[in-house]
């Protein structure tokens, strides 16, 4: 076997296949493109999809790729295996309806064990496979696998619910009995078992089938290949380590986190060797991420990198490094890696900042986490108690970024546990919780065998007429190609040989218009247009008369919509770059839709634009629009465009050999097939209309251009016009004033009235405080107080607390449709054994309603006032029986 680095095996996988007609197609970025099923991009397949789904027929159907992938479904197992990691690569090859089994297996073990190649043992490699999948068992046997080295194992069946499936087979390596951790004759000592000695190296898919909704499972049009190697793991076969993290990808990480540790060393029989791992694997996975445009927040992706993030820094102090020091290990990762991902190196400045500005943030929450757990165990000494709530170190754990194991130890040092099955509890409440949200959303679509089958030429004439006579090549209705169709139809799908109508792309939305035949008379509205399989422009239309194939129609696109579709498209190319000059040079679009009413812009950015911000854009934009600069078009080989013009790429998209680029001066340079004006002067005007979150570390800006942005500020001057009316000002300049005159009344009023409430809760106190009755040896106060809310009530028995006026006090107070409880328990009453929290729970119920708390206090809500004289009696009964 070779002696090879991390780069050069990565390298080797994509020239091998590279040698049998494969593209090589580039990582796509970790955050998922115009897919709502994947939180991230999590293998070397997510990106490939449009291909095995058939909506997009690729240039070539035989394609190779090294993708980046993060999977977080299993984070507290990192650094505990040996080989789990949330960020890795997945190497794969794939056939979009091409070669099959008899091709793949032979290369797969050529790769694997050619002298040219990897020049590994054969007698070292075993393979998994379906048992009724003979065909794969015999090519395995015919290409020098050792018959005993073929296992058949049911599981070997790819399968994700609906969509594309197949059998598979998985490739082991033997690395030899010194590397089990089980014992030779254990039953899990085999290839697939739970065991260290056979690694699985390469698995590869024979999605052959579609499984239907039915249940049913049916062949696919095209069978395809989809094969997925750990980077990882082959690296850790090759340079003979342990685990994953004595390779060339982790060393050197984690020695950097040993010199900035306080004398520790790296020692896999050592105990700290797990914080080293989780650093070093953390430190790869948030560096790619922020650099792929994912910043941390409290949601999505961003609760993802706040969370890792968070682990890296307890453990770190766990190895004694005090402060913000993850951040120092970016340039390292990019050192690593830079051979085929550049990104981190490039971006090295932007994602230190972001790194070490949350490792800053988390030090304030870890001591607002510390002080959650000292109050939680000082709680639980009081009540003579030994074990912290599931409940407790679960919110420690989601809310602050604490490990299990953390609050475990903590514990322990108090001489208390944790209640771990609920933790466990409380953590798979949360992953439903995500999962229901997430929906029933399938990760791959069924292949359209019909629309796939048409390769019919068809040219977009689009940018240069608005019209066109043309020939209908073909027409599809109900899934069936069929030579005409009549107004009997109520939809139909048109190819023609030439169209002027665009297909959405992009964030642009399609053109809409009308199809006539050669006498002008209207055959067919379009109401759609989409790209086919096989790149074609496909109209959706809604049929008015007769259509025959092979006849000569004139296509109309609605000029007026298509106008203002231009106007906001080269608006948003204007919005893009002015983001870069206002808020950091490192903005980047996350998304977009050009609409002809309006035009929305997804960009990355943790924090919200400002209203100088905001009128900082309107400026720029505005002022390019009145300079009246020309728009200029030209297609271009895409090297030559990324050198020369140094054009920006939208948002990870995949461009052939030649692009089209779109010019505003030098001011903006894009790659874009969208429409566009010929001068910015036709804009007319841009006015922002909203700035918002969409997502983690992503903002949303809506605007308006033209008629929609002159009508905008009309309507807003309307209504400053009606406020001042209101208002009694006769100048629009003195409505601030006048407003700010009114806001500070208002706060006096507040302020006269919250004397008043404090007023009336002490006179109410005097009145409810003296009805006491004794019940079982405990006095009780239990009243419905008449016009209070639950702030009123709260404060009443801050009251009673303060001045001790009994042991037990029940209140509650309703109106409308609402009712309020608040239930305070005294020491000695808890020392009987009534708790507050328990208490007001099951007298909630009466008043149709829920609640819960302390010990000490707890309060309720309902929906039934009519049930709060109930609810007092029910408490006094509880009470009598306590």
């Amino acid at each position: 076997m070779k002696n090879l680095s991390s780069s050069e095996i990565r390298q080797m996988f994509l020239d091998f296949f590279q040698t049998k007609g494969h593209t090589i197609e580039p990582s796509a970025s970790l955050v998922p493109v115009n897919d709502p099923t994947l939180l991230w991009v999590n293998s070397g397949v997510a990106t490939l999809k449009k291909y095995f789904d058939g909506s997009v027929v690729p240039k070539n159907p035989r394609i190779t790729n090294a993708q980046k992938c993060i999977r977080t479904n299993d984070i507290e197992n990192v650094g505990k295996t040996a080989r789990h990691q949330t960020f890795f690569e997945m190497l794969g090859n794939f056939s979009v309806g091409d070669y099959f089994k008899k091709e793949v297996i032979p290369w797969a073990f050529e790769f694997l064990t050619s002298p040219d190649w990897l020049d590994m043992d054969p007698e070292k490699l075993y393979v998994t496979t379906y048992p009724k999948d003979t065909d794969t068992q015999k090519l395995w046997a015919e290409v020098g696998i050792d018959p005993d080295h073929i296992y058949k194992v049911e599981d070997n069946f790819w399968d994700i619910g609906e969509g594309p499936c197949g059998p598979d087979s998985e490739i082991f390596y033997d690395r030899g009995q010194s590397f089990n951790n089980l014992p030779e004759n254990d039953p899990e000592s085999y290839p697939g078992g739970e065991n260290e000695r056979y690694l699985e190296v390469w698995n590869i898919v024979f999605s052959e089938l579609n499984h239907l909704p039915s249940g049913k499972y049916v062949e696919q049009p095209h069978k395809n290949i989809d094969t997925g190697m750990g980077l990882e793991r082959l690296v850790s076969i090759i340079q003979g380590t342990k685990t994953n993290f004595e390779t060339d990808l982790f060393m050197p990480l984690i020695e950097h986190v040993e010199g900035l540790s306080d004398n520790r060393k790296y020692d896999t029989s050592d105990a700290d060797d797990v914080s080293f791992k989780i650093i070093a694997d953390h430190a790869r996975t948030v560096s790619f991420a922020v650099g792929d445009g994912a910043l941390p927040s409290n949601e999505g992706r961003g609760y993802v990198i706040r969370r890792l993030i968070r682990r890296a820094v307890l453990n770190g102090k766990k190895l004694g490094i005090n402060g913000p020091f993850l951040y120092k290990l970016v340039p390292i990762v990019g050192k690593i890696m830079e051979s085929y991902y550049p990104e981190v190196s490039q971006q090295q400045e932007f994602i230190s900042k972001t790194i070490k500005a949350e490792e800053k943030r988390f030090s304030e929450t870890l001591n607002d986490g510390l002080q959650l757990l000292n109050g939680v165990i000082a709680d639980l000494k009081k009540d003579n108690e030994q074990v912290i709530d599931g409940e407790s170190a679960f919110k420690l754990f989601d809310t602050y970024g604490f490990p299990l194991e953390m609050t475990v130890e903590y514990a322990h040092d108090e001489g208390m546990s944790v209640d771990e099955d609920g933790f466990k509890h409380n953590m798979e409440l949360q992953r439903e919780r995500a999962r229901q949200a997430r929906g029933d959303l399938q990760s791959m679509g069924m292949q359209d065998e019909t629309l796939m089958e048409i390769k019919t030429p068809s040219e977009f004439i689009g940018y240069d007429h608005n019209e066109a006579t043309a020939t209908l090549k073909d027409i599809v209705v109900n899934d069936e190609i069929v030579d005409s169709v009549n107004m009997t139809t109520e939809q139909a799908q048109l190819i023609f040989d030439q169209t002027p109508f665009y297909a959405e792309m992009g964030g642009q939305v399609a053109d809409i218009g009308n199809i006539y035949d050669e006498n002008n008379n209207q055959v067919a509205e379009v109401m759609d247009v989409q790209h086919a399989p096989n790149g074609q422009n496909i109209h959706i239309v809604k049929v008015i008369s007769e259509l025959d194939v092979n006849q000569k129609y004139v296509l109309k696109i609605n000029v007026d919509f298509r106008e203002k579709v231009r106007h906001n498209h080269t608006a948003t190319h204007l919005l893009d770059q002015a983001l870069r000059e206002v808020v950091d040079p490192r903005t980047h679009q996350a998304g977009s839709l050009v609409e002809p009413g309006y035009l929305r812009f997804d960009f990355n950015s943790n924090d919200a634009l400002n209203d100088q911000q905001i009128s900082q854009l309107e400026k720029i934009i505005n002022e390019k629009i009145w300079a009246a600069i020309p728009v200029k078009t030209e297609v271009l080989p895409i090297e030559e465009a990324k050198k020369k013009k140094g054009a920006i790429a939208m948002f990870s998209e995949k461009y052939g050999d030649t692009v089209r680029v779109v010019e505003v001066d030098d001011y903006s340079v894009e790659f874009c097939g969208g429409t566009h004006v010929s001068n910015t002067a036709e804009i007319g005007l841009f006015k922002i209309t909203s700035e918002s979150a969409v997502g983690s570390g992503v903002r949303r800006i809506d605007a308006v251009t033209g008629e929609e942005a002159f009508e905008y500020l009309n309507d807003q001057l309307s209504l400053l016009k009606e406020t001042a009316g209101k208002m009694k000002v006769n100048q629009f300049k003195d409505v601030p004033a006048r407003a700010e005159q009114l806001v500070d009344e208002v706060k006096q009023l507040k302020r006269d009235n919250q004397n008043l409430k404090v007023q009336l809760t002490s006179q109410k106190s005097a009145e409810v405080f003296d009805k006491v009755e004794e019940i079982s040896g405990l006095n009780v106060i239990a009243n419905v107080i008449s016009g209070a809310d639950m702030a009123t009530l709260r404060q009443l028995a801050d009251k009673w607390k303060s001045e001790q006026k009994s042991d037990v006090l029940v209140l509650g107070a309703g109106s409308g449709d609402k009712a309020n409880l608040v239930v305070s328990v005294g020491k000695d009453a808890q020392a009987k054994g009534l708790k507050a929290g328990d208490l007001i729970k099951q007298i909630a119920k009466e008043i149709q309603g829920g609640g819960g708390g302390r010990p000490d206090m707890a309060q309720a809500g309902g929906k039934d006032p009519n049930g709060l004289t109930k609810a007092l009696q029910k408490a006094k009964d509880i009470i009598k029986n306590t």
